[in-house]
């Protein structure tokens, strides 16, 4: 690992702590990704469609499910609990993209150190430039990203 203000963070340098909300976003992401909570989402979407059925059965009328106020809370609803999902899968993917890269990060490094000690019994300038090019790749992510904010440690 190459030390200095551009050091990269190999995956032992990395904080094993986790915060609250970065807990609870991995149990949603977990939750979330499992037939389970599929099958719930269609058992909401059932029981919403049969409520719909009762109302019209009880009024008589199709007017009351088509109602504006009725679409609107239902599709307020749905939009919130979209948009709160959308965030919490984003920052669960944030931290396995982090961590993925730093796995990447120690890789690259270490198949660099490996071809520096080959490259010292026999000289080769395509193993040497090899070698640059991987050395040069590790930290790429800080430095091209389109992100200000810096992986966590």
């Amino acid at each position: 690992m190459t030390d200095g203000p551009n050091a990269v963070l190999m995956p032992t340098d990395v904080s094993s702590r986790v915060g609250g909300f970065d807990r609870f976003a991995g149990f949603a992401a977990h939750l979330a990704s499992r037939a389970p909570f599929f099958a719930f989402c269609l058992l909401l979407v059932v029981l919403w469609l049969v409520q719909g059925l009762v109302l019209i059965v009880s009024r008589g009328s199709i007017s009351p499910f088509l109602s504006s106020e009725y679409q609107l809370e239902m599709n307020t609803t749905t939009t919130i609990v979209t948009f709160l999902m959308v965030a919490l899968l984003q920052n669960s993917q944030t931290r396995n993209d982090h961590a993925t890269q730093h796995k990447l990060n120690a890789i690259a490094d270490a198949l660099a150190d490996l071809m520096e000690r080959t490259a010292e019994g026999m000289p080769d300038s395509k193993l040497v430039a090899d070698m640059k090019e991987l050395r040069a790749a590790i930290g790429l992510e800080e430095r091209e990203g389109t992100s200000d904010e810096k992986p966590r440690s």
